[in-house]
């Protein structure tokens, strides 16, 4: 998989997703937010992914994706990492080989929400991953560099409206 461009706003397909995005309030992050769409041959959003740079020029702190059902991005074969830790990787040019070594559920709380969230344990420490599906069936997968993702995380959390990923 190559590099995603992370777009601004601007006239062209796809027009954006069908589905909120869940993410942390722009608002609420003290650095630089890009978003990047994954568009399909037919031009419908397969994804939104949100990059979060920390100030200073340190570089991506965090890459969370929200990726539909039928999203090619969610084919990932065995041991193979997310693809958002693939970007991740790529925005840190860091080409090191990185492959999942495990995986472990756990329950969180999210609001009123149950959440069973997968976190993956990755042959890079320093990258701390997890994944959750929606109740409308969008995988959400947060990675992150050199932080752990811990519960009080997911209380950051809260849907982005659509129409904040519209082009044109």
């Amino acid at each position: 998989m190559g590099g995603m461009s992370f777009l601004r706003r601007r006239s062209a397909t796809p027009a954006g997703p069908d589905f909120d995005v869940l993410a942390m309030d722009p608002g609420d992050w003290p650095g630089n937010l890009g978003a990047g769409l994954l568009p399909a041959p037919d031009g419908t959003c397969q994804g939104v992914f949100l990059r979060y740079d920390l100030f200073g020029g340190r570089g991506p702190a965090m890459i969370i994706g929200n990726l539909p059902e039928g999203s090619p991005a969610r084919d990932v074969p065995e041991g193979q990492v997310p693809f958002e830790v693939a970007q991740l990787l790529l925005a840190l040019e860091n080409d090191e080989e990185v492959t999942v070594v495990g995986a472990e559920d756990t329950p969180v709380m999210q609001g009123d929400n149950l959440l069973i969230v997968r976190r993956l344990k990755l042959s890079e420490s320093r990258i701390s991953c997890v994944q959750f599906d929606r109740s409308d069936q969008v995988l959400v997968t947060i990675a992150a560099w050199d932080r752990p993702i811990t519960d009080d995380l997911y209380a950051l959390l809260k849907p982005l409206p659509a129409e904040l990923f519209q082009q044109g």
